[in-house]
């Protein structure tokens, strides 16, 4: 009876402790899934746009939709916000059939629309008090402003704007109403690079700040600094769903490390080094093509070191999700 005791108190103590696994995680917002996507489908006529596609979201993720133009980005987003009528499947958003409480769920989400028009003689300030003025709860207009930089904006007409600003007064009127989720769709098109960095860091700073953010692009090396998660889409179908790194990994991709004016005994030293790498080189550089290229790069700098060799001609390129759509669809993305 004392043996049958003991195992019950160990076996009660392992729930007790996978009990506390399952909370802490889900306190973390680690298997929270706050949007279920089932058989999505959207036609126009003869055209299958969206083609029964399934996924989930978690809780403070940042999720990525990417793909070519005329891919079904924009229109599976829009079926989600409530834009769009799917002709099938089901969409659960925030524990609420989104097909069925269109309305509720508009309390609880922000979007932030492809393209953003307003009424040129509209005063920035002026736009938020409006946007704020359609919802039940809106955050304060000044603290939106001091957020996205646009305190000193709050007087100007918004055809005065940069694309960046206008990009961020179209993210500070997503957020007007303190949504749960953020739709971001293209949030970064036409505008310069230093501006696309700036856009990136805010998007950053809300997910750490408790958003879920789901995110159309096709800058693909958007989706890989941004995302968490990202669903590649073409033709109307996800084609791939994962980590950037993982879809990487998973389509065997190689890296290359590229070493400048190299040495003779510098080459036969990384030639006796079993390396996992595939080598090629010219009089000019030695290629190592790689799918593990950190452990490459550490043993090459090693080999470097060993040898008293300043290796000042070395770079890293790794595989990109744009490899990635490449080697799936036979295809460059933009193409």
């Amino acid at each position: 009876m004392d043996i049958w005791l003991e195992k019950f108190a160990k076996a009660l103590s392992d729930i007790r402790i996978l009990l506390h696994l399952f909370t802490e995680r889900r306190d973390q917002g680690v298997i929270n899934t706050i949007l279920e996507v089932s058989d999505l489908t959207k036609r126009y006529g003869s055209l299958v746009a969206v083609d029964r596609i399934s996924f989930s979201v978690k809780e403070r993720e940042i999720f990525g939709i990417l793909g070519p133009n005329g891919a079904g980005k924009t229109t599976t987003v829009e079926m989600i916000e409530g834009l769009r009528k799917p002709d099938g499947g089901s969409i659960n958003l925030l524990g609420k059939n989104a097909l069925q409480e269109r309305q509720s769920i508009k309390e609880l989400i922000g979007v932030q629309l492809q393209s953003t028009t307003l009424h040129d003689r509209l005063k920035v300030g002026e736009a938020i008090s409006l946007f704020g003025g359609y919802y039940r709860k809106s955050l304060d207009s000044v603290e939106l402003l001091s957020r996205f930089s646009l305190k000193e904006k709050e007087n100007t007409y918004v055809d005065k704007l940069s694309g960046g600003q206008k990009q961020r007064l179209a993210l500070a009127l997503a957020l007007v109403n303190d949504p749960q989720i953020l739709f971001l769709d293209e949030p970064t098109t036409g505008l310069d690079p230093q501006a696309r960095r700036n856009l990136w860091e805010i998007i950053s700073e809300l997910r750490e700040n408790g958003k879920t953010i789901i995110l159309t692009t096709h800058y693909m090396e958007e989706a890989q600094e941004l995302c968490d998660r990202v669903a590649i889409m073409d033709h109307g179908k996800i084609i791939a769903l994962d980590s950037p790194d993982a879809l990487i990994a998973k389509t065997g991709l190689e890296s290359t490390v590229e070493i400048g004016s190299p040495k003779k005994d510098f080459c036969e030293a990384v030639e006796k080094a079993n390396l996992p790498v595939r080598i090629s080189q010219t009089p000019e550089k030695l290629v190592l093509h790689t799918s593990e290229p950190s452990l490459v790069l550490k043993e090459v700098t090693n080999i470097g070191a060993q040898l008293d060799l300043t290796l000042n001609d070395l770079s890293v390129h790794k595989a990109t999700l744009e490899d990635v759509f490449l080697a799936l669809t036979g295809r460059q993305l933009r193409e």
